[in-house]
């Protein structure tokens, strides 16, 4: 029987199944912003959900990801008899095949339009060399893309290289200084995870053209896919001009 009540602990997710069958979702975590109009019971954090509350919500099908839960916390709902669906995205190719992996497999729907409009915005896009960029994640400590990541790969088909890119870590820890003194010629600051802004990010490399970015559209792997090259690559060009 496919699943007819949901919880999903990862905002990206959330917003692909909202927009894909509104009634199905009955959980999601304080994070999950999209729709804006999402009306159902919050759980906590990604890092930090409330496990008896979603074991109380009764739901059919938990959806997860291996980067944004911790292992524990899906461990103690399925100790509670619950299904967990982990997905793992480390790249574009992977995150249309997890997509459809949650939504068609997993929750039983028709692969959703949206999704094959996805794609089709993506298929003429292909890793590239480029500008070299910078792109923190966090400050306080620095801490930016490394190897391994989704943000990156998507970067690189807007033909956008970023320094750290062969880093051993996937989110290394680099003081300010060897960020500024790495090579790139451009920065590149998400509005998510950390929300840099025109005032909180651009002022700590001076001798860089700064392209403040969604982060919706660089980390989010669903509907947000379908307009994220347009979005992106318009304000990379415009940090670049």
């Amino acid at each position: 029987m496919s699943p007819v009540r949901v919880v999903s602990l990862v905002p990206s997710l959330t917003e692909a199944v909202a927009v894909s069958a509104p009634g199905l979702l009955v959980g999601a975590t304080d994070w999950c912003s999209h729709p804006a109009d999402l009306d159902v019971a919050r759980i906590g954090g990604t890092k930090n959900p409330d496990t008896a509350a979603v074991l109380r919500l009764r739901p059919d099908l938990v959806i997860a990801n291996e980067e944004e839960n911790r292992p524990a916390d899906l461990d103690r709902l399925r100790a509670g008899g619950l299904d967990v669906l982990v997905t793992e995205v480390r790249a574009l190719p992977q995150a249309f095949a997890e997509l459809d992996r949650v939504l068609v497999a997993g929750c039983g729907l028709a692969r959703p339009r949206w999704l094959d409009e996805a794609e089709r915005a993506w298929a003429d896009r292909a890793p590239a060399g480029g500008a070299r960029a910078v792109v923190p994640v966090w400050r306080r400590p620095w801490m930016v893309l490394g190897r391994d990541t989704f943000a990156g790969d998507v970067l690189a088909r807007l033909g956008v290289r970023h320094a750290y890119e062969d880093h051993a870590e996937r989110y290394p820890r680099v003081p300010l200084e060897e960020l500024r003194g790495c090579g790139a010629e451009l920065v590149v600051l998400p509005d998510e995870p950390y929300r840099f802004t025109e005032t909180d990010g651009p002022e700590s490399f001076p001798d860089l053209p700064a392209a403040l970015v969604s982060g919706r559209h660089l980390t989010w792997y669903g509907p947000s896919l379908v307009t994220a090259p347009r979005v992106l690559a318009a304000a990379l060009a415009t940090a670049l001009r």
